[in-house]
Parts: structure tokens; C-alpha cells; sequence
């Protein structure tokens, strides 16, 4: 069995939080959680499945100016933190966050609408949840976040049981996480019924090197993450774009990722570009109050040898009927990590299209 197959049995968990749903079990505290099911057929096997996907409980706190957030996830084969931070808010327009907490990086809280996310998540910079410090401020119309790092969730590389895609130990390519800078800005802009997000990001990242017996020789490096965003609201419909260049100094062009049990090689250097619409209809469909069809586009660029670019769009629709969210999504991939392809970026020989459908139901409490 192919790895990107025995990934796929699993079916990523790749939705934000509702923690809106959450039961309040004082005016301070809230605990709430989901439990989801999930059905996938692939075009690439005939090992399709309707089974457990997921159990999560939230714990959610707030007292004043003291907040504190904290997710952790049971799925069929890991179990794994999703954050866990504690926070001060000085003012209305300024919070610190201190523990697991989200990467300040490009189209926030996600460059995507699907339960499959976008190309950008599988490359780390989208809904990552990594160990440090993160300062937000926000005041007439604009947005400003500062972050530092200390390392991914776990301070350990060779740890394939995550949530957030981070820099995976491999006897080929023996890196960790070891220091990561994040700028933000963004903008707001009404007007009339028109709502409009600008900003860009920056980001830093050390990666110490992790001497072994079977590595090979290196030294510790670094690289950087630059991006620009733009985000459209009018009525009932959304837009989303965003450019993305990365390059990382890596011996060779590739480096190594993991999640969800399992590594995978990225190019090392790419441009990724996202381009996403959305449109959401009430209605009244039995139980079913909400339906928001989408369109997911993303493209990773890349650049060095034996490298070749990668292509994932997702169209599908999430329903809502009382706590009760289901996703329908289509998922096509030319080259794509999680729809038979070999990693990100990365050229083995057989780079060609495949499809899988997703369903998804959740209950969310």
C-alpha cells in the first residue's frame, strides 16, 4: 500500500475550531468538543471507507483581562495536542499569548474554505500551531502581529504524530525547528457592503542540524517566508488570494515534513499561489439552514532539480444543520501529497492527476 493511500484512510482533520459551540460551564469557562465520521474514495484504490475520524475536546477561559485556550485531538491512529496558550489582554486592541499558539502568517484565521484546506497548509503556513510568544494589537482599520518561536509543538523533528505540519527528522535530511521569527500587517477596508483585508507577512525560521549515526553531514541553516494577501466580503460571497515565496537553505533542494504519522518531502524553494471563492445561501432544507460552496485553488511553484511544480483544487459545499457540520468535498491533485503524489514540489516519475471525494460529518458541542 502506498503511503499517500494509508494517509488518506485517516482523513485529515483540516477544519478550525467552533468554539462558539462550546457549553458554558461557568461565565469563565467553557468546555466543548466534537465528534466526527468521515467517508473517502480515492481513484487511485478501491479502499474506500466510512469510519471514526475524530474525537476532540475545547477548554476555553476567560476572566478580565486573563484568557487561556487549550484543543486536544483523538484520531483513528494519533493523538495530538491542536493548541494550548495562555494570554493577558492589556486592552482592547492589544492581547499576548504565551504556549501553542497559531503562526501569524499570511490569510488569517485560514487561506481556505474546504475541510481539505489549501496547498499552503501541507507546506506549513496555514492553521500551524507552534511553541512560543505571539503579540497582537489591533486599532483603526489595521492589524499587527509580532511572534517568536521557540520550536514546533513537541521540540522534537522525529515526532510524526502532529496536527501542525512541521520540519520532520529523516536519516536523509536530519533538521528541526529551532528559532522562528514572524512579522505581520494587515489592513481593513469597508465600504458600503464591500469588505476588504490587505496585509503581508514575513518569516524567519533557524533549523538546528541533528547529528546521527545514519545522517549525513551538514551544518545548522535557516530560511525565510515572505507573503502577501487579500481577502474580499460582499454579501453573501468571498474571494481570497495570496502569494507565497519561500526558500529554505537545505544541502540539496528538498527538505523533509511530517503529520498525521508520516513524513514527506517539500521542495526546498517554491512560489505558492492560492486563489479561492466562496458563497454562502441560507435556506430551508429540512434541517439543513446553511449551504456555503467553494472553490479551493492552490499552486506550489518549484524551483531546483529533480523538483516539479504541484496543483490541488478542492470544490465542495459544507452544510449546516443545528450543530451538525458536514463537508462534501471533491479534491483533485496533480503531483500532491495526499492525492498519490510523491510529497510538495517533488518529481518521482509519476506526477500525474488523481481524485478522491471526501465526506465529512461532525457534531460540534
Amino acid at each position: 500500500m502506498k503511503l499517500s493511500t494509508r494517509v488518506g484512510i485517516v482523513s485529515l482533520s483540516l477544519m478550525c475550531s467552533f468554539s462558539s459551540l462550546a457549553v458554558p460551564v461557568t461565565d469563565k469557562l467553557d468546555i466543548g468538543g466534537a465528534v466526527r465520521l468521515n467517508y473517502g474514495w480515492k481513484d487511485y484504490d478501491d479502499n474506500d471507507k466510512f469510519e471514526f475520524e475524530l474525537f476532540r475536546v475545547d477548554v476555553n477561559y476567560k476572566d478580565d483581562k486573563l484568557l487561556a485556550s487549550a484543543q486536544y485531538r483523538w484520531y483513528k491512529d494519533q493523538e495530538v495536542i491542536h493548541h494550548a496558550w495562555a494570554g493577558y489582554k492589556f486592552s482592547d486592541e492589544t492581547t499576548v499569548k504565551l504556549g501553542i499558539t497559531l503562526v501569524p502568517f499570511g490569510l488569517l484565521d485560514v487561506a481556505s474554505h474546504s475541510f481539505w484546506f489549501g496547498s499552503t497548509y501541507y507546506l506549513g503556513f496555514e492553521d500551524d500551531y507552534d511553541a512560543g510568544i505571539h503579540l497582537q494589537h489591533e486599532a483603526n482599520g489595521w492589524r499587527y502581529d509580532i511572534a517568536y518561536f521557540a520550536n514546533d509543538e513537541y521540540g522534537d523533528s522525529s515526532r510524526y504524530d502532529r496536527y501542525s505540519f512541521d520540519v520532520a527528522y529523516s536519516d536523509a535530511r536530519p533538521y528541526e525547528e529551532a528559532g522562528q521569527y514572524n512579522a505581520r500587517i494587515e489592513r481593513f477596508i469597508e465600504t458600503g457592503d464591500v469588505k476588504h483585508k490587505l496585509g503581508a507577512s514575513f518569516q524567519f525560521s533557524e533549523f538546528d542540524y541533528i547529528e546521527g549515526d545514519n545522517a549525513a553531514d551538514g551544518k545548522d541553516t535557516d530560511g525565510y517566508a515572505a507573503a502577501v494577501h487579500y481577502q474580499v466580503d460582499w454579501n453573501n460571497w468571498q474571494g481570497q488570494l495570496q502569494y507565497i515565496h519561500y526558500d529554505y537553505d537545505m544541502p540539496d533542494d528538498r527538505m523533509a515534513m511530517s503529520a498525521f504519522s508520516y513524513p514527506f518531502e517539500i521542495a526546498a524553494k517554491a512560489d505558492v499561489y492560492t486563489a479561492n471563492v466562496s458563497h454562502s445561501m441560507d435556506v430551508e432544507w429540512g434541517p439543513i439552514s446553511n449551504i456555503n460552496c467553494y472553490n479551493d485553488y492552490s499552486m506550489t511553484a518549484a524551483s531546483g532539480e529533480g523538483l516539479d511544480d504541484s496543483i490541488q483544487n478542492v470544490t465542495g459545499c459544507m452544510l449546516t444543520a443545528g450543530k451538525f457540520y458536514t463537508y462534501v468535498d471533491w479534491i483533485a491533485g496533480k503531483n500532491m501529497w495526499f492525492a498519490n503524489g510523491p510529497g510538495i514540489g517533488i518529481d518521482d516519475g509519476d506526477n500525474g492527476w488523481h481524485s478522491r471525494l471526501n465526506i465529512n460529518i461532525g457534531l460540534y458541542f
